[in-house]
């Protein structure tokens, strides 16, 4: 996540093997914690949502206006975060035109971030890992807390806020977090950042359109991937190792619409 050209590709050498992991982020993370953790809720922000500032440029649509679920120091926090993990450059715009901010918010407002598929009825006892999500937090909570707790936990490192750090130090902090050295002591920083942020951001980059992400197609573009209906067992013969001709013009659910 540094700046320089190595660095970018090295970005995008991530993105393209995570390639496969798309959908709408049904599955819950894997964080354990203790009903303690429950109390860092307070510490979120209570604004109303409020609609992205960010153009996208001319080469790809719009991302769809207005967040639903976050507010504005979430939604500032949120697009510098996917500004840095994925930088505009020849391949792509940047996070936030590539609309990866809009399908995050639009996951947290929507079953997945209010826990519809998650049982929220306690007891809330330590548990472990193999157990899988624990928290008494629906991953919209889990997600404002951790974001909270990070972008506080920024400040007393360095003295501000997420979004106003330089591209460098954003990328250090992430580095951090996701190495579980950013501590606090009601919420689990590391889990939060790699089991429920970071598969969100992977989501975002390469499920359908239709969801906010992906906006333009962007990323299937990037890896070849001709997008629906998925009827390519012949195709994955012929073309092994060479360019898919479909793959120029990928269609989503919408094109079926």
């Amino acid at each position: 996540m540094a700046d320089g050209e190595g660095a970018k590709f090295a970005r995008r050498d991530v993105l393209k093997q995570i390639a496969t992991v798309a959908g709408t982020a049904q599955l819950a993370p894997a964080a354990v914690a203790t009903a303690a953790t429950a109390a860092a809720i307070g510490a979120a922000q209570a604004e109303p949502a409020i609609a992205p500032t960010s153009a996208a440029p001319t080469s790809v649509p719009a991302p769809l206006a207005g967040y639903q679920s976050l507010s504005l120091d979430e939604a500032a926090f949120v697009e510098a975060l996917v500004n840095i993990m994925c930088p505009a450059d020849h391949l792509t715009p940047n996070g936030v035109d590539c609309g990866l901010a809009v399908f995050m918010d639009r996951q947290l407002a929507g079953g997945f971030g209010q826990g519809e598929r998650l049982y929220m009825h306690g007891p809330w006892k330590k548990g472990k890992p193999q157990f899988g999500y624990q928290l008494p937090l629906t991953p919209e909570q889990f997600f404002k807390v951790g974001l909270a707790a990070a972008n506080a936990a920024c400040r007393k490192q360095l003295g501000k806020s997420f979004d106003a750090l330089a591209p460098a130090q954003a990328e250090a902090f992430l580095t951090q977090l996701a190495g579980g050295k950013v501590v606090d002591e009601r919420v689990p920083l590391g889990a939060w950042f790699n089991e429920l942020v970071y598969p969100l951001f992977e989501q975002a980059c390469y499920a359908d359109p239709i969801y906010g992400g992906n906006n333009g197609k962007v990323f299937w573009r990037m890896i070849g991937y001709p997008g629906l209906p998925a009827t390519h067992q012949r195709d994955i013969v012929t073309y092994r190792g060479k360019p898919y001709p479909g793959a120029n013009d990928p269609k989503s659910i919408a094109d079926f619409s």
